[in-house]
Order: C-alpha cells, then structure tokens, then sequence
C-alpha cells in the first residue's frame, strides 16, 4: 500500500487498540520495514499532531488520550477501497435525475466532485464507467417525499390522502409513520394506521398533501414490524398464510438458485437439475407475477389455492391472444 493509506492504517490500528500495538504487527499490517513504520509514526504525531507515545513491552506504540478526547485525522482521509465506493455513491447520485431528493442531494454531489479531485491530485476518475440502472422507477413528489421523510425522522404523526393502486379509492389517513422502504427502485412508508388500528405499508407516489403534525408519532419495536413486514413475501406482505411452492425447470435453475427471495426461503436442486423454491407467502399478488416472468420454467406446486389462482390468471393471460 502506499503512505498514504498506511498513514490512515496506522491511525486506525492505534485508535481501536486499548493496548500499545507492537511493532511487529504494525509491519505486517502495514506490509513494510521497521524503519517505514517510525518514519510513518513521525509523520503521524509531527505533521497531523498525533498523540503517539511508544512503549517498550512489546516495542510498538499507542495514542495518549488526554481526558477521554479522541485523536482524529484532520479532513477526510479515505483508503482506495473507500474512493471507489464513494466513486459509485457518485453515481447513484448522478443518476436520481430530476425527481426525489435530487436538489437536496445536489450540494452532497458537487462535495464528492471535489473529494474525488482531490484524492486524485487532479486526475479526472473516469465516472461515467460505472453505471446504475434503475427498473420501473415511479415517479414522486419531492416536497411531499420530504414530508414524509421529515415525520419518520423527528417521530410525528402524519394525515395525508391516500389513492390505493389496487381499487383507485381514495381516502384520509392518520399513521405514525414507523420506516421508509426503499424495494425495487420505489419507496414505501411503514406506518401504523391509527384509524384501522393496525400495521399498513403505503406506496410514496400514492400519498397525496402530507402533513406532519405535533402529535408525537407511537414507535413500536423492531421486532414487531418485522414479523408483520418480512415475516412473508413481497413489500404488502403481511403475516404470512402459507407457503408456496415453486419448481424452477433446470434451464431456470442456474439464475433461481442464486437468487434472494426472502429471509426464511428454502431451496433444493432436485435430481434432474430442477430446483425448488419454498416461501412464506400472504397476499399471492406480487409473488405471482414474480413467478410468472419465468413463463413455463417456472411451476407453482403447491398450495393448491395458489397453483390454480395461477392457472386462472394464465387462462385470462391467453384469452387476450385467442383471437
């Protein structure tokens, strides 16, 4: 590695141990001589005004903390590893385009535009080769995201209309917002309907004028969202029902089997290189359609309910091509 990533090693070796750090371990961390290591040290505690003392059972050093106070690099240091990762937030940030949060994002992204200038010393890092793609991104609001994101945040009730995609009614709803979701390039509010009394996931785009009130929003423990949230299949899940079945033929196989579809699913590749698939499910809706992409590769087989709920929507499927 070059000095400067060691420089940053090393001021992270010392912040972490509670012990002097020998020197031994400190070279092969490091992956340099004894005589790098004390230039590197010099460097650390002159030019950045490290407080390094060293010791002398294990020759090595530590940080003198002087009431409780932290030593840290002064600005922003970042290994290789780090710059790349920042490289690619760059272009997640790039490419929001127009719509939520892009205006609030954009300082965030001329900051990194400097971060990258200066960590290259000048060399332009050639952005535009990594590539994000979203997939059905709905289009939002950015003020009533903002609204949102502002009571899920500072724990307050929120009152908005809400227009169900699955029905097209509209109606008002009073909830304490509990998370945002971010599933398949679209974002959802978990909240607790204080109306219904009970656990609801709202789709953003759907939510219409979101007011945050002053009433302080209830929280409920983690635990209890998950069972009711991730507990079956798909982002309006619910309590899981049952569990599905599905036989992937073995063409689908070698895509299916390396796939994540839930926390709790269990697979097996079967004799003639088939593989299948059980999951907990609760609405069918969405874990229809996800089987069904993989058109005749895919067959559900049980539960029964669920293998002929498919049958009918392939029978409606095909009639639109009788004629």
């Amino acid at each position: 590695m070059d000095r400067y990533e060691r420089i940053l090693s090393l001021h992270r070796l010392l912040s972490a141990a509670r012990y002097p750090v020998s020197l031994q371990r400190l070279m092969e961390e490091l992956e340099c001589s004894r005589a790098t290591v004390y230039r590197d040290v010099a460097h650390l505690r002159d030019a950045l005004g490290a407080p390094i003392e060293k010791s002398t059972e294990p020759e090595g050093f530590y940080y003198q903390h002087d009431g409780g106070q932290r030593f840290e690099l002064p600005g922003l240091w970042l290994t290789s590893d780090e710059l790349h990762a920042l490289l690619a937030a760059h272009q997640l940030l790039a490419r929001t385009g127009p719509g939520v949060l892009s205006s609030a994002l954009a300082p965030l992204k001329s900051r990194i535009d400097a971060l990258l200038a200066e960590q290259a010393g000048g060399k332009r890092f050639p952005v535009e080769r990594v590539r994000v793609i979203g997939a059905a991104t709905r289009d939002l609001d950015e003020a009533a995201f903002r609204a949102i994101a502002t009571g899920v945040l500072e724990r307050r009730r929120l009152s908005f209309e809400y227009r169900a995609r699955s029905t097209d009614a509209n109606s008002t709803r009073r909830v304490s917002p509990q998370r945002l979701t971010h599933y398949r390039d679209n974002w959802y509010l978990d909240a607790f309907d204080h109306d219904r009394e009970a656990l609801r996931s709202f789709a953003v785009d759907r939510m219409r004028q979101p007011r945050c009130e002053e009433v302080p929003a209830i929280d409920l423990a983690e635990d209890e969202l998950n069972s009711h949230f991730a507990s079956s299949y798909g982002i309006f899940s619910g309590a899981a029902k049952g569990w599905a079945m599905i036989r992937f033929s073995p063409h689908a196989a070698r895509w299916v089997a390396d796939e994540h579809w839930h926390s709790k699913q269990q697979g097996q590749l079967l004799a003639d290189g088939s593989y299948e698939l059980r999951l907990p499910y609760s609405n069918p809706k969405e874990l229809l359609m996800d089987v069904m992409r993989y058109g005749p590769d895919a067959e559900i087989v049980e539960p029964a309910s669920l293998r002929s709920e498919a049958k009918i929507t392939l029978q409606l499927a095909l009639a639109n091509y009788s004629a």
